[in-house]
């Protein structure tokens, strides 16, 4: 009875919990705790509404674990712990015949920028900011959903909200859904053939001035299209490492090359980073980059030999 009430809801919690926490790993281990505590308190459940009552025990218990872990990162490119998530895994979150409620992931809740922002507020105000903005509860809801006062929530909400607006993009102070850019694929198209053909001038043309390169969980930010431009000069000139060759693909709703390196004197293209890049005004404003531990989970291999097509999502 109780896994036949709960599974379907597995992902949803799952993503809620990526949200609260920005790590996909982390994630997985609060989902874990959520069903036991659900488990647990199975027998004095009401029989109400399974969705909303798992919230409740996935909120709270992201929330000891934020307060456990006691880590606010001064600036949002110090959230070192922060890691994608595949779309094709979003793409499992949809509403069903029991549950017509459920909302599909939106883009604008699962952006990277959106997501470091998020980690700058405490545990509470995290919570009620999603609760709000991303779950649509009222206000007698989110209350009900952290154990506080309706009065409690809603000065939560609008601490959570001035906040945000400090620290997310601009095209994000509006809190308005956005439709996916067609010029994204273009740019992604165009980003994939500079490395390619490792032309660095190629490569910086489709970068805005003010370009952002952050590579959590290392502690490293450049700001600039002159500190980027460097970057990409040592890994596509003639000093370069070895030759690349990168896939597309798609995580947290944005577009994302992964990018495979044959090293001199090897034969095989092997798994080398992921880089998630925000458009902006028809420019690349940010790539957040990150680690080959992080191909598995997007269905691509380790390694890739010349002549044969990596597998995509």
């Amino acid at each position: 009875m109780f896994e036949q009430a709960t599974r379907q809801h597995r992902r949803e919690l799952h993503v809620h919990c990526y949200r609260m926490l920005a790590s996909y790993e982390e994630a997985e281990d609060a989902v874990q705790e959520v069903f036991l505590r659900a488990w647990r308190a199975w027998d004095t459940f009401d029989g109400g509404n399974v969705r909303a009552w798992l919230y409740k025990i996935a909120t709270n218990t992201c929330v000891d674990l934020i307060r456990a872990k006691a880590r606010t990162p001064r600036t949002q490119p110090e959230v070192s712990w922060l890691t994608p998530y595949p779309d094709r895994l979003l793409d499992q979150v949809a509403p069903t015949d029991d549950e017509p409620d459920v909302v599909a992931v939106a883009r604008e809740t699962v952006e990277l920028a959106f997501l470091a922002a998020l980690q700058l507020l405490p545990a509470r105000q995290r919570a009620a900011l999603l609760a709000r903005e991303v779950l649509g509860m009222t206000a007698q809801e989110t209350a009900g959903l952290l154990d506080i006062s309706v009065a409690a929530a809603n000065s939560a909400l609008q601490r959570a909200r001035a906040t945000m607006r400090q620290h997310l993009p601009s095209h994000r102070n509006d809190w308005a859904a956005r439709e996916p850019n067609p010029r994204e694929r273009e740019l992604l198209s165009r980003f994939i053939d500079a490395h390619q053909r490792c032309d660095a001038v190629a490569a910086v043309a489709i970068a805005a001035e003010d370009l952002r390169v952050t590579m959590p969980p290392a502690p490293l930010c450049f700001d600039g299209l002159d500190q980027v431009a460097t970057l990409m000069h040592r890994a596509l000139g003639p000093d370069r490492e070895g030759d690349w060759l990168l896939v597309p693909t798609w995580a947290n709703r944005m577009p994302t090359a992964a990018s495979y390196l044959r090293r001199h004197g090897d034969t095989v293209f092997r798994a080398s980073k992921l880089d998630v890049l925000r458009v902006e005004d028809d420019r690349i404003a940010e790539i957040t980059t990150f680690g080959p531990s992080t191909f598995e989970r997007l269905g691509l291999p380790a390694t890739h030999v010349p002549g044969a097509s990596p597998t995509r999502p």
